[in-house]
């Protein structure tokens, strides 16, 4: 259980660095229910990410057979997502990487939680991490009750640092907002900047590795 935790924390570190649910937590402490609308969407995307992690735990055999013999469908796939990340890299120069995207609408609980769950689920299939800390807790030798808990605990250790924004809206109310926007706005900066290069390499690799597999055929 030692060497799984070991293997697990600094997989955490890396996929809590979320800003996209951040960024949307910092919108929904503007709403009319800033607590408990925040506290619904954290709860949503948790509750879909441990959905998620289930899911994997069942696929990842069949994922890693898929990766480790490729068919050509998958390499056309490799080429639409590069050209799509070129592209996306190209778009969102000059800040718009992080251009605002706030649900149209009032905001209730129920609402949030869905925002939340449909965050986690549109981000799933990048999250690596978790990805590798399902595989991690597969190949471990504990047990299946062991298992579950690591993922749970998992989930909430992921969750808590979120609940930085609901916790500073109880504490300081109205004054907390502008703490929550300097932090935000410290994160898209960082976005704006790494995002373009980050989805340019990205889309350089896929179709490099398209043009690698024509070249071998």
């Amino acid at each position: 259980m030692a060497e799984l935790l070991a293997n697990v924390i600094p997989l955490l570190l890396v996929d809590v660095l979320n800003p996209v649910l951040f960024a949307v937590l910092i919108f929904v402490a503007g709403s009319d229910r800033p607590i408990a609308n925040s506290v619904a969407m954290i709860m949503g995307h948790t509750v879909a990410y441990f959905l998620v992690g289930i899911a994997a735990a069942y696929a990842v055999d069949i994922i890693a057979d898929r990766l480790a013999n490729p068919k050509p469908v998958d390499y056309l796939v490799k080429l639409l997502v590069g050209l799509a990340c070129l592209y996306a890299a190209l778009a969102s120069r000059g800040g718009a990487a992080s251009e605002e995207r706030n649900p149209a609408g009032e905001l209730t609980v129920w609402h949030c939680f869905s925002y939340g769950a449909v965050i986690n689920f549109l981000g799933a299939p990048f999250a690596l991490p978790y990805l590798a800390v399902v595989s991690a807790i597969l190949d471990a030798d504990i047990s299946l009750a062991q298992s579950w808990a690591v993922l749970v605990g998992y989930n909430l250790a992921y969750a808590a640092p979120f609940t930085l924004v609901p916790g500073l809206l109880h504490v300081m109310g109205e004054r907390a907002k502008p703490v929550l926007h300097k932090i935000n706005n410290a994160m898209v900066r960082g976005a704006d900047l790494l995002l373009p290069w980050i989805m340019f390499a990205l889309g350089l690799y896929l179709l490099g590795d398209c043009l690698l597999w024509l070249l071998n055929r």
